[in-house]
């Protein structure tokens, strides 16, 4: 396997997009913040002392996407024409499931944008509860799925369980 991102001298270089045809390109992306029940019960009530916690990780996420080529040295910066965010929460748990999308009609795809969107969300989430809980676990950070370019469309499978058996579903978030 060829590593795109290094050079014949096995230097980091940026991949050279100008030759590849421009194609609608999407990607979506997920990650997973668990929290206490006191620090849960003050997001789902509005009642966090910074303020709107969703609300302000989804500027965050979408802010961070539009970004990411200033974050991840090698990726290229890009003309994002959508993004959202949008959030699952889980009160049995207390967990919110952050989920990205990013889309633009271009040379290379949106994997990392989507990443870093459901990454710097559940960071923000973890800076405007860690006052009331600073054991917040950030998980699961993943791309679960992509289209677009020469590869066309990628789903995360579902992953095989050990000694050959049937296939495991992922765990519900």
């Amino acid at each position: 396997m060829v590593l795109t991102h290094l050079n014949q001298r096995g230097e980091a270089s940026m991949v050279d997009v100008t030759d590849k045809s421009v194609t609608e390109r999407s990607a979506r992306a997920e990650s997973v913040v668990s929290m206490s029940g006191d620090a849960f019960r003050q997001l789902v009530a509005g009642q966090n002392k910074k303020g709107d916690v969703l609300a302000t990780a989804r500027i965050a996420g979408i802010q961070a996407a539009k970004k990411t080529a200033d974050l991840i040295p090698l990726c290229h910066p890009l003309a994002l024409t959508k993004v959202q965010l949008d959030f699952e929460l889980d009160s049995a748990r207390n967990r919110v499931k952050i989920s990205s999308f990013c889309r633009l009609a271009g040379r290379t795809g949106v994997e990392m944008e989507a990443l870093t969107a459901a990454s710097v969300a559940a960071l923000t989430i973890y800076d405007m509860c860690k006052a009331v809980d600073p054991a917040i676990v950030i998980r699961d950070t993943r791309l679960l799925e992509k289209s677009g370019g020469k590869l066309g469309h990628w789903q995360r499978p579902s992953r095989p369980a050990h000694n050959g058996g049937p296939e495991l579903q992922e765990e519900h978030w």
